[in-house]
């Protein structure tokens, strides 16, 4: 969505296929190595005019984005009136969510007119309650309006409105939540999210070099796989379809000829095939509670009241591995910083009263999924012999009760050199 000629292949591809008449669109991106992403500058309009009371100095360079746009597409569009709507909105905004969201907006109105189908503003038909919580009944049955509709439609993504009309966004990457709720309100045959890679890698391009691609993959796998890092599509897409088992196939915008990944209901993965692992991912930055206490599993609630000090602090759980004795927390280090270490750590004791408790930084999580990985024995010895192979020492072992991951533990050090070793154990001969 970035440049003219991007614009030209989206163009191309939708015009090939009768049946693609929803288009949902996102903003702008980089059109080159380190250019700026529209949606980051339209937060920088924020600020800036939080802090000058205006922004039309960022504004200046987001409208030369989408003029540039229109005019190499020769559009008889004047986009000068929604760019000027646009900066008087965000002067006007106490929040910064209606500034994020026009890259989308914007997006949508060139398409739109690009392509000559109707613009739908999100705000529209998706709706979030007053509490800022997406109303998913509301929206599907706004959305579901439009299923018999013959022409075609454009959609902008990201975001809708609140009762008391202010706009409201998901989180970053939401325009792939929106493509879903259409695809879903509308019992699509396929949602394809287009983007500018072939599909889901079985690793990360930038630690192994030319990894495979994923040509099948279930919505559990993808939703572990994108939960530890894998950031092709947004991991809250896979809901407004699973539950009709509508296939994502997930596309590349300039190789279009390419059949991506297609993301099936797990019985399409039934079979074991000859790779039982389906992808690795991971992301660096956790910390480990490890506590320990004679008689822990005698003493009832004692999970519980760890539970409830982070529950109180505001932090988030990853992963719980437990003994008889003992019992590890892994939270993200970001989980310290609304609330000092020191104080979690001595509220815990409060409530449990440990022999003994420490805190570790710097662990690695390290995700190895499968469906094949079930019906496959040896697989996780597999894995710890490579590891052991590279002289890794791994800090903490939990599989997952869908018996479709492993979650190794290692330090940030290791963490590269981690994935590289399993990669090859499983998919290098």
């Amino acid at each position: 969505m970035a440049t003219a000629s991007a614009l030209g292949k989206v163009r191309q591809i939708i015009e090939s296929d009768p049946m693609r008449r929803f288009v949902v669109v996102s903003a702008p991106g980089k059109r080159f190595s380190g250019d700026e992403k529209v949606t980051d500058l339209l937060y920088q309009a924020f600020e800036e005019k939080l802090v000058d009371g205006n922004c039309h100095s960022t504004m200046t360079k987001i409208r030369d984005r989408f003029l540039s746009i229109r005019d190499e597409l020769k559009l008889d569009l004047d986009i000068e009136k929604y760019l000027d709507e646009v900066e008087e909105g965000i002067n006007r905004s106490e929040n910064q969510d209606y500034a994020a969201s026009r890259g989308e907006y914007l997006s949508a109105v060139l398409v739109a007119n690009y392509l000559n189908y109707e613009l739908i503003d999100a705000e529209e038909i998706v709706k979030f309650n007053i509490d800022g919580f997406y109303d998913s009944e509301i929206t599907e049955d706004r959305i579901s309006m439009l299923k018999d509709r013959t022409e075609g439609v454009v959609i902008p993504g990201f975001y809708g409105r609140k009762p008391d009309g202010e706009i409201k966004t998901f989180t970053r990457g939401g325009s792939d939540f929106t493509g879903a709720i259409v695809a879903g309100a509308i019992d699509a045959t396929v949602y394809e999210n287009w983007t500018d890679v072939n599909g889901f890698m079985i690793a990360d391009p930038k630690i192994v070099k030319n990894p495979f691609y994923i040509d099948v993959i279930s919505y559990e796998e993808l939703r572990e796989l994108s939960y530890m890092g894998a950031s092709v599509l947004h991991p809250d897409s896979v809901f407004p379809v699973q539950a009709k088992n509508i296939p994502i196939n997930i596309r590349n915008t300039f190789e279009p000829q390419n059949p991506g990944t297609m993301i099936l209901a797990k019985s399409a993965r039934d079979d074991v095939d000859d790779y039982p692992v389906t992808g690795i991912a991971g992301r660096k930055g956790n910390t480990t509670i490890n506590l320990k206490k004679s008689m822990m599993n005698n003493e009832l609630g004692f999970v519980r009241r760890v539970l409830s000090v982070l529950e109180r602090c505001g932090i988030s759980v990853e992963h719980i591995p437990t003994g008889i004795d003992t019992m590890s927390v892994v939270l993200s280090e970001k989980g310290f910083e609304i609330v000092p270490e020191e104080k979690v750590i001595n509220d815990i004791k409060i409530a449990v009263n440990p022999d003994f408790i420490e805190v570790t930084h710097s662990l690695s999580l390290i995700a190895i999924v499968g469906h094949g990985m079930a019906k496959r024995k040896g697989t996780a010895a597999r894995v710890f012999s490579a590891l052991a192979k590279s002289n890794i020492n791994v800090r903490m072992i939990d599989q997952g009760s869908s018996e479709i991951n492993i979650i190794v533990g290692v330090e940030d050090k290791d963490f590269e050199n981690s994935i590289r070793s399993i990669y090859d154990e499983f998919f290098v001969d």
